[in-house]
């Protein structure tokens, strides 16, 4: 036996048995087993004496006697199975209410059982429920002590497929005396001091003592960060030495006069630092592949146009492609304005583009007269064609799938450099988990005159107050933005609350003296552009939306932000509206209302949006109130985290060691290429081979 063994073969499965293992539980080795670990153990080292059970017991335990009497009782679905068990000591009864046949026909009065299971007090009278039940023989006594207990579905469970039976096969498996080679050369394991590979995963099933089943998942869990770490940071190495890309020499013209003549505001020191990063990842030869962090408001957007100006300058096109038209279209008039002052032709193509000008801007981009296009899904098409694409920038990347994001990387011979955007803060540690493989910037200062915007918790039953705190806004010609969650479209309740609201609001800010503008994902595309555009000019005072739409446009004149029901979001994404006010120069707040009825995490949430403004310091604390797979299942990488033990909000030590360790790795050996790491290079290539590498384009 050994690890690629398939589980067909070991005593008691077959092939029947197999399949349905392979199926629902994806094992097919006995390598698969090993690493299907227990989700609890089981103490069955001592066995109990029926008088010595109290109520205080709150665990499963064990008792051992004979069987006295069995009755079937009842009719149909309610029939139960139940069976007199007695020791020297007393008495209690056993009840089943499923597989009551097999029990029946396999258990015989006289004879001695071995009981497992948690009893319960009813009407002054123990008894255990679904117990797991067997025959007390000699081997059984053998067998007393710690037992893993596995996770196992329901409906595997009426095909005899139990977590008794994994139990069985885990223990043949190691009573086999299996060996289990370790992947890892000795210096890392003796350097952090790790438990072999071979100790680790039998304590894991089987643990000697606390202290070695801890140090078993220590094990695991670093071997986890290990290899996808070592994933990201080799596919980087191998970018760099393999990839080469166009090299941006010079700081010229273009962006010398824009830094003197059109600059709104001068940079903070964070931005200053960034493009210095950009800039010399533009001059080294090698493709730029660079994730721009910074919250909403961070001035992000001017740091990629100064990225694009030096492109320009050494004699390329550049590009940016937002998720949507409306963000395509403020980008546009964001920048078209002053880049034309200084001699640059900007474009905006989008699905909306006429024909007639999509043809123009087809024809001037492939003949180089078009400097920056700007654009949404539209970009990607193979009719667009490039003269000479030097940089592409993303915005809001997660909105965009890795193939879309991909195809950029066939507009050039060489591939252009690539500068991805995110206004949505990542904790360092999954950040370094999604995006290992990218070079990170984060810019972590505002502009300048930013005043802080005003958080305030507010219940449901407060709607007075707040309409008269809106109408003040409004006389001092401030515009309002009400937010609604609509998660799915499907959710009638929600549609209702947001229609509810809206004619609410209507009654409370009549016509003319007021008007309201809606939008959410039923209404078209053509009517919520006009009503987007209404509320841009300042024709509307009040937009009422949901977040299935992009709200976000900048409306310097939009200060304040209405979240109803504010529980049902995460922090991310309450921070995220937070950030579309704020824009301007005027005090600018966020209310959050909420039901008096708050879970103690939707709690912790509202007080976290009170006290900080931090995107970072909110997503870190998210990640640990929802756990990594909250921010994951937005974040397209590519990287698939199918961590069985590691877990990215409560191991961040263990990700800085195996970091640590694999720098230290490629540092000796940057390709793995020495024999010593053959093992690493297999481990890695049998883990990770079916996955599509997509990091050369982010």
């Amino acid at each position: 036996m050994n690890l690629k063994t398939d589980i067909q073969f070991l005593k008691g499965v077959g092939e029947k048995k197999a399949h349905i293992l392979n199926q629902e539980l994806n094992l097919y080795t006995v390598e698969d087993l090993l690493y299907f670990f227990p989700t609890k153990h089981i103490d069955k080292s001592k066995i109990y004496q029926i008088s010595d059970i109290h109520s205080s017991i709150s665990s499963a335990i064990q008792i051992k006697g004979r069987i006295s009497n069995v009755a079937l009782i009842g009719m149909g679905r309610s029939q139960r199975l139940t069976a007199k068990l007695s020791d020297h000591t007393g008495s209690i009864e056993l009840i089943w209410f499923k597989a009551i046949k097999w029990i029946k026909k396999n258990i015989n009065i006289g004879e001695e059982y071995l009981i497992f299971g948690k009893p319960s007090l009813f009407n002054g009278k123990f008894s255990i429920t679904h117990p797991e039940i067997e025959k007390n023989t000699s081997v059984n006594n053998q067998q007393q002590g710690i037992f893993p207990q596995y996770s196992v579905p329901e409906k595997l469970k009426t095909k005899f497929i139990s977590s008794k039976v994994i139990q069985k096969l885990t223990q043949t498996i190691f009573e086999n005396s299996i060996s289990i080679p370790d992947y890892l050369p000795q210096e890392i394991i003796n350097n952090y001091k790790l438990l072999s590979l071979d100790k680790s995963l039998k304590n894991l099933h089987y643990p000697e003592s606390e202290s070695l089943k801890q140090q078993a998942e220590y094990r695991i869990k670093f071997d986890e960060l290990f290899l996808i770490q070592l994933k990201l940071l080799l596919q980087k190495e191998i970018r760099k030495t393999n990839y080469q890309g166009h090299i941006f020499s010079k700081v010229g013209n273009f962006f010398n006069t824009y830094y003197s003549d059109c600059l709104p505001f001068q940079l903070t020191e964070a931005q200053k630092r960034v493009i210095k990063e950009i800039r010399f990842d533009l001059n080294t030869g090698k493709q730029m592949n660079r994730l721009l962090q910074g919250d909403v408001g961070s001035g992000k957007t001017l740091v990629a146009l100064f990225s694009m100006l030096i492109a320009i300058d050494n004699g390329f096109q550049a590009a940016i492609m937002a998720p949507t038209e409306i963000l395509a279209s403020q980008h546009f008039e964001s920048l078209n304005s002053d880049l034309k002052k200084i001699g640059l032709t900007v474009q905006l193509l989008t699905g909306s583009t006429k024909k007639s000008l999509k043809t123009k801007i087809l024809e001037d981009l492939k003949s180089g007269k078009v400097n920056i296009i700007i654009g949404t899904h539209a970009l990607i098409e193979d009719t667009v064609i490039f003269k000479n694409l030097g940089l592409v920038v993303i915005d809001e990347q997660h909105r965009f799938g890795v193939a879309q994001r991909a195809k950029f990387w066939g507009k050039n011979k060489i591939p252009p450099h690539v500068l991805i955007m995110t206004a949505t803060p990542i904790p360092r540690t999954l950040s370094m988990t999604l995006y290992g493989d990218l070079d990170i910037s984060i810019i972590d200062e505002l502009p300048p005159g930013r005043k802080p915007i005003k958080t305030i918790h507010i219940y449901e039953n407060q709607q007075a107050k707040l309409n008269k705190f809106m109408r003040e806004q409004i006389a001092l010609g401030r515009q309002i933005y009400v937010v609604y969650p609509l998660i799915k479209e499907s959710e009638k309740l929600d549609f209702k609350a947001l229609e509810e609201g809206f004619w609410q609001l209507n009654d409370d800010f009549p016509a003319p003296q007021y008007a309201i503008s809606i939008v959410h994902g039923k209404v078209k595309a053509k009517d919520k552009e006009i009503e987007m555009q209404k509320f841009i000019k300042g024709q509307t005072n009040i937009m009422v939306a949901t977040t299935v739409i992009e709200v976000g446009v900048n409306i310097p004149n939009a200060s304040v932000m209405v979240i109803e029901s504010a529980e049902r979001f995460g922090l991310s994404q309450l921070h995220q509206l937070r950030g579309r006010v704020g824009r301007g120069a005027e005090q600018s707040y966020c209310i959050l209302r909420t039901s008096y009825k708050l879970s103690k995490e939707s709690r912790t949430r509202i007080e976290a949006m009170v006290d900080s403004s931090d995107g970072f310091k909110l997503a870190e604390i998210d990640m640990q109130l929802r756990g990594p797979g909250s921010i994951e299942g937005t974040l397209q990488s590519g990287v698939p985290l199918d961590f069985k033990m590691a877990n990215l909000a409560s191991d961040q030590n263990i990700l800085q060691t195996a970091r640590n360790a694999v720098e230290n790795l490629l540092k000796e050996d940057p390709l793995l290429n020495k024999e010593i790491h053959q093992k690493i290079k297999i481990v890695l290539k049998s883990k990770y081979s079916s996955k599509i590498n997509w990091s050369r384009i982010g």
